[in-house]
């Protein structure tokens, strides 16, 4: 007896990228974009296109780019909201406008200072709305998870008569327990009269370490749809997690009536791909895309695996990407081999000269390390095209000197705004004296907030991977940086940071702003 399909809906590009300093360029969400799509996620949501300029012109490039897979624009329910999303989802092959309002008494009250009856007529207005602009409408009710069971009801059957053919049910603010929050998805269903002319999700908050666990009740009760990120990425515990969510549909067939077309070879790539751009690395004991998930070191555990597998493990690695950075490139590869290469893991250049800038990055990290991984290749474009819109700062060189006993010296040359400064300073250690150099010309007043080194791949030769993440006034700001120097990779890593902060790009936040007229 066949499965029903499980649509997987991906919002790390837009709830995801709410995380605290995990803002993407345009030209990052269509990497993301297209490594998605490589994995057959169902739907995209690309962003919140009336949230910025930018945030317009990166919904509407990966409408253009991406043609497997559905793109989507978040909106509140609001005429210039919905138009923008419209308006950015032109170009997509499949389009899908999502539109929402909040729907709890304390949401209603305080934030939108409406009564219930103006909230339903404020959701059909936008339902109908979108569903002139775009052939596919979802509509969300913000804060459902503590809203009224028979409100729900009400504003979701005049929702779907309206028109939206998906309605979501989101735990906003991850305070839902996996029993309630799936009794209370199946009883909309099966209350609503009209239930059966839409496809219901759920999204579901990680405060409470509970959404995956919320989002597979939510299966068993009838939910058809997933909304969920790459890593768990997002505010504040993040999101339900889409790797952990692919994984037990896949590993629970027992118990899971529901299967998705996700190719799971390519959610360890992606995930990688989601820590490099974002600036957030992957806790090793992540379930599966962390360093030590199928790691044994037990006497025991390791002496059950190698005389069966499924004594211990429940999945295999390589189903989901796992040992399949084979090497790739060496010193002697041209630049046709490094553009197929980069081709093959979605990378494509918008110019002749960022080609050529990236495989002269490439040439030098392949003098430094023998063997040249996938991974590799994704950190040096990551670090290609962050010096590429390195505006203000650029690091010229740099010179440090640590030795037993004495306090570390750095020498550093560094380029702002087109004019060389040369600067000398002291510090703790080697990368606390390059700092503490870089800011005697930035005087950026910045706190750093987090400071991270990570291997990208196995052996001494690896390079190494910094996140710095600086706080300014309330606004933070990741840095990434790569290189087989781990001093090196810092100072890289605080440049890029600083470069973030000096250009500065507002953006509305879809849950942060009053949504009367």
């Amino acid at each position: 007896m066949s499965k029903q399909p499980l649509i997987i809906f991906d919002t790390t590009l837009r709830d995801g990228e709410q995380s605290p300093g995990a803002s993407m360029t345009r030209d990052e969400k269509v990497r993301i974009a297209l490594m998605l799509e490589k994995m057959r996620v169902d739907v995209i949501e690309a962003g919140f296109a009336a949230a910025s300029p930018g945030d317009f012109e990166a919904v509407k490039a990966v409408a253009e780019s991406v043609k497997g897979s559905r793109v989507c624009s978040l909106a509140r329910a609001l005429d210039r909201d919905i138009e923008a999303a419209g308006e950015a989802l032109a170009g997509a092959a499949q389009g899908r406008i999502h539109t929402f309002i909040a729907t709890s008494p304390i949401h209603m009250q305080y934030k939108l200072q409406m009564t219930p009856d103006q909230v339903v007529e404020r959701a059909v207005a936008a339902v109908t709305k979108a569903r002139g602009l775009c052939d596919d409408v979802e509509f969300s009710c913000e804060d459902a998870g503590r809203s009224e069971l028979d409100f729900l009801c009400r504003i979701v059957e005049a929702a779907i008569d309206a028109g939206a053919s998906t309605i979501n049910i989101p735990d906003t603010v991850g305070y839902a327990l996996p029993v309630p929050f799936g009794e209370m998805v199946g009883e909309l269903i099966r209350r609503v009269p009209n239930s059966d002319k839409a496809v219901f999700s759920v999204h579901c908050h990680n405060d409470l370490g509970l959404a995956v666990a919320n989002s597979l009740a939510a299966v068993n009760a009838g939910a058809r749809q997933v909304e969920c990120t790459i890593n768990g990425l997002g505010e504040r515990a993040g999101n339900a997690s889409l790797e952990e969510i692919v994984m037990a549909v896949r590993t629970r067939q027992d118990i899971l009536d529901v299967e998705t077309r996700i190719d799971a070879t390519h959610i360890v790539p992606t995930s990688r791909l989601v820590s490099t751009v974002t600036g957030f690395p992957v806790q090793p004991n992540k379930a599966i895309v962390g360093k030590n998930a199928f790691a044994h070191e037990s006497g025991i555990h390791q002496d059950g695996v190698l005389k069966h597998r499924e004594t211990y493990e429940i999945m295999r690695a390589e189903d989901v990407g796992w040992h399949t950075n084979a090497i790739v490139l060496g010193k002697h590869s041209g630049r046709n081999a490094f553009r197929s290469r980069l081709g093959e893991l979605g990378i494509q250049f918008a110019s002749e000269a960022e080609l050529n800038d990236a495989f002269v990055l490439f040439k030098q990290l392949a003098d430094k390390k023998h063997e040249i991984y996938d991974e590799d290749l994704q950190a040096l474009v990551t670090d290609t095209r962050a010096a590429a819109r390195a505006e203000r700062f650029r690091l010229v060189a740099m010179e440090v000197t640590s030795r037993t006993g004495e306090t570390p010296l750095a020498r550093v040359v560094l380029s702002h705004d087109g004019q060389e400064h040369r600067v000398e300073a002291q510090g703790s250690g080697p990368v606390d004296a390059v700092y503490k150099a870089i800011e005697q010309i930035a005087d950026s007043q910045a706190e750093l907030e987090l400071y991270s080194v990570n291997a990208i791949t196995s052996g001494t030769d690896s390079q190494g991977e910094v996140t710095v993440r600086l706080q300014k006034g309330g606004r933070i700001v990741n840095g990434l940086g790569a290189d087989t120097d781990i001093v090196i990779a810092s100072a890289k890593a605080y440049i890029n940071a600083l470069n973030a902060l000096a250009s500065r790009g507002e953006r509305t936040h879809p849950q942060g702003v009053h949504e009367g007229p």
